[in-house]
């Protein structure tokens, strides 16, 4: 799954501010953990709800998005994301505000900061390493989701074998991943010992994988990985800088236009190999932040446009796999 974490809008999102314990805002979103916090007085609507869901209490007190949840600390993990793009689509659609939805609910439900991400990345990494059998039972089981239309891949089980399919094609040691994300593939890449350049357009997301890797969430990360906030159509590394650079799920969150000079900058970056993995959807999926659609000649394309030999298949989505 490809979820843009705390990004830019019209009020920055900052995953690791101070929060009042229990509750979160930012921009027009309130979240609130009913456990753990009353909900404020000039928030409370004195209405009905205006949707109510198996997880979540969705409010509209004064033109702002009021979500309450109950979440425990070991529900705490992507699969929170499949959960809000199921169950709360029909207010949460835009990419902007399922951002901040989510990041609510993580610093929520764990009152330090710190902890509560560290907390969701390492239940995160968890269900990635051993995926076998959460798909069916997990909070982000797409069964359980009212009316979704989400694929298997929008949970982490369901994902985690992109996750693996990436790993197995990296060449070399030396790995740059643009469009990062939460960061969770560099994560198992430093794991199985590979030095990883973490790359993403935001700079919140940056600062907080380098928070969480300097916690020791993955001990690996502390020495393997390092972070850089960059636009992935101009990567401040020099040429051949790297053995392999990946981008996994970014493309579609990009303009059609823009596809062609990330791969021509990926290849300026590799030494060896690049590796590109997309979604294949009918429609680019607007909650999820994605923007153009992805087919075998659409990668095929891009592939013939380097004028390197690469290869395209399907496998939990679409590949382009140049060697260089």
């Amino acid at each position: 799954m490809t979820v843009t974490p705390p990004a830019a809008g019209s009020a920055r999102i900052d995953p690791l501010a101070p929060a009042h314990p229990g509750r979160w805002e930012n921009g027009p979103v309130v979240v609130c953990h009913l456990d753990r916090a009353a909900v404020p007085v000039r928030l409370a609507s004195q209405r009905a709800p205006e949707l109510v869901t198996e997880h979540f209490e969705v409010h509209r007190p004064g033109g702002r998005l009021l979500v309450l949840h109950r979440f425990r600390p070991d529900e705490l993990d992507d699969d929170v994301s499949a959960l809000v793009a199921g169950e709360l689509g029909a207010v949460v659609d835009s990419a902007p505000v399922f951002e901040r939805v989510v990041t609510g609910i993580v610093r929520s439900t764990v009152g330090d900061a710190l902890t509560a991400w560290s907390t969701f990345y390492a239940n995160s990494l968890a269900v990635l390493r051993h995926p076998d059998g959460v798909a069916a039972a997990g909070p982000g089981a797409m069964d359980g989701l009212p009316g979704a239309a989400y694929p298997p891949e929008a949970s982490l089980a369901g994902f985690a074998p992109v996750h693996a399919r990436a790993l197995e094609e990296v060449g070399g040691t030396t790995v740059a991943d643009l469009g990062a994300c939460f960061g969770f593939l560099p994560l198992l890449m430093a794991e199985r010992g590979l030095d990883v350049i973490a790359t993403d357009h935001t700079q919140g997301t940056m600062r907080l994988l380098a928070a969480v890797a300097g916690a020791g969430v993955v001990p690996e990360a502390t020495t393997r990985l390092r972070t850089l906030a960059c636009d992935a159509r101009a990567v401040p590394l020099g040429d051949d800088a790297v053995d392999t650079v990946t981008a996994i799920h970014l493309l579609e969150h990009l303009p059609a236009s823009g596809s062609a000079g990330v791969v021509a900058e990926m290849c300026r970056v590799a030494r060896r190999r690049v590796v590109v993995a997309v979604p294949f959807e009918d429609v680019p999926d607007p909650v999820y932040g994605h923007l153009c659609r992805f087919d075998t000649d659409t990668l095929t394309a891009l592939g013939e446009q380097t004028g390197a030999r690469f290869r395209v298949d399907e496998d939990h989505g679409g590949w382009l796999v140049i060697d260089l």
